[in-house]
C-alpha cells in the first residue's frame, strides 16, 4: 500500500533587516531554522512545513497568489501591495526590527515645509510609493512621488523636496539633519494567509498551531517566573507588592505556617521589586525564565 504524502505548509520567512530577528523568534517557538549560505529554502525540523525567503516588500503578494500559504512581513507591505490576505497575529516584540516603526513625512530640518500641504505640487521620494500616494490623497495635497532605490534620507532637499521613510529610533533622519512633519504609518511584522489555504482546514489548523507557539515566544520575551516561601501573617503585604496584572498561585506547605508563590512579572520590574519582596518576609526567593506564555 503506497503511503499517503505527507501534506506542506509553505511558509515564507522575511529576508533582510527581519530575517535574524525571525530566526530567533522561530528557535523560541521550538523550531530549528537552518538558513544556509546563498540558499533561500532555509531547513526546518517540521516535515509539514517548507519554508521559502522572500523580501518583506513582497511577501505579502505572493501570500495573496497563493506561491506561499502564509508568511511574516510587515503590514506597511500588505497595505502598499493591497494584497487581499487573511491576518492571524500581529507580531510586534520586544527585539529589533519587531518593535513598531513608523514611516513619516520628513524634510530638511532649515526648509520652508510645515506641513503636508506646503508639498502641494513638490517632489517627494519613498520605497513605500502607495502608501504615500494614498496618505497625500486623504489630505487633498497633489504632488509627484517618485520610488527610491535606497539611500532616501540623502534625498532632500537636492533630489526631492521631501521623503517618506521608515524610522525605528529616528537617528537617521536627526543624523541626515532631517524633521518630521508627520507619521504615515505605524507598523508591526504580521503573520498573514492565503484566502483559500486559511480555507483548508488542514492548513488552517497548521497554521493557529504556529501561531500560538509564536504568540507565546512573544509573551514570554519580557517577562520572567518568580516563586518564593511567604509566612502566612505576611501574605497579603507580599501580594500588595505585586503588580496589578500579576495573578498569584498560591500554594500550601507541609508547614502550615507557610505558603509558596509563584507569579509572572515583567523583567524590567525585578530589580526593584525582588529586594521589597525580601523586606516583606518573603524567602527562597527564585527568579526563573520562561520560553512561552500561552494566554
Amino acid at each position: 500500500m503506497t503511503a499517503r504524502p505527507t501534506p506542506k505548509l509553505r511558509l515564507g520567512l522575511p529576508k533582510g533587516s527581519l530575517q535574524d530577528t525571525t530566526g530567533k523568534l522561530l528557535a523560541l517557538a521550538g523550531f530549528r531554522v537552518n538558513f544556509s549560505g546563498r540558499s533561500y529554502y532555509p531547513e526546518i525540523d517540521d516535515a509539514e512545513i517548507d519554508c521559502i525567503l522572500i523580501r518583506a516588500q513582497e511577501m505579502a503578494r505572493y501570500v495573496e497568489q497563493g506561491v506561499m500559504d502564509c508568511g511574516i512581513t510587515g503590514l506597511d507591505w500588505v497595505l502598499e501591495n493591497r494584497a487581499k490576505v487573511k491576518e492571524l497575529a500581529d507580531l510586534k516584540a520586544p527585539w529589533p526590527n519587531y518593535r513598531p516603526v513608523r514611516w513619516v513625512l520628513a524634510v530638511k530640518e532649515n526648509s520652508a515645509f510645515n506641513s503636508v500641504k506646503d508639498l502641494q505640487g513638490k517632489r517627494i521620494a519613498t520605497e513605500g510609493v502607495g502608501l504615500t500616494q494614498r496618505y497625500l490623497a486623504e489630505h487633498g495635497v497633489k504632488a509627484e512621488v517618485e520610488f527610491s532605490w535606497g539611500a532616501t534620507e540623502v534625498k532632500p532637499p537636492i533630489l526631492a523636496d521631501a521623503i517618506v521613510d521608515i524610522t525605528e529610533t529616528g537617528h537617521g533622519l536627526r543624523a541626515n539633519e532631517l524633521r518630521v512633519l508627520d507619521t504615515v504609518l505605524v507598523t508591526t511584522p504580521r503573520f498573514i494567509a492565503n484566502l483559500d489555504a486559511y480555507d483548508d482546514e488542514w492548513k488552517r489548523r497548521k497554521m493557529e498551531r504556529l501561531v500560538l507557539l509564536l504568540r507565546g515566544a512573544i509573551n514570554a520575551a519580557d517577562r520572567v517566573g518568580l516563586m518564593m516561601n511567604v509566612p502566612r501573617e505576611r501574605l497579603q503585604k507580599v501580594i500588595e507588592l505585586l503588580p496589578a496584572l500579576a495573578t498569584p498561585t498560591i500554594s500550601a506547605l507541609a508547614d502550615d505556617r507557610w505558603v509558596a508563590v509563584n507569579t509572572i512579572v515583567e523583567e524590567r520590574l525585578v530589580r526593584e521589586l525582588l529586594p521589597r519582596l525580601s523586606e516583606s518576609g518573603a524567602q527562597g526567593i527564585v527568579e526563573y525564565p520562561l520560553n512561552k506564555i500561552v494566554e
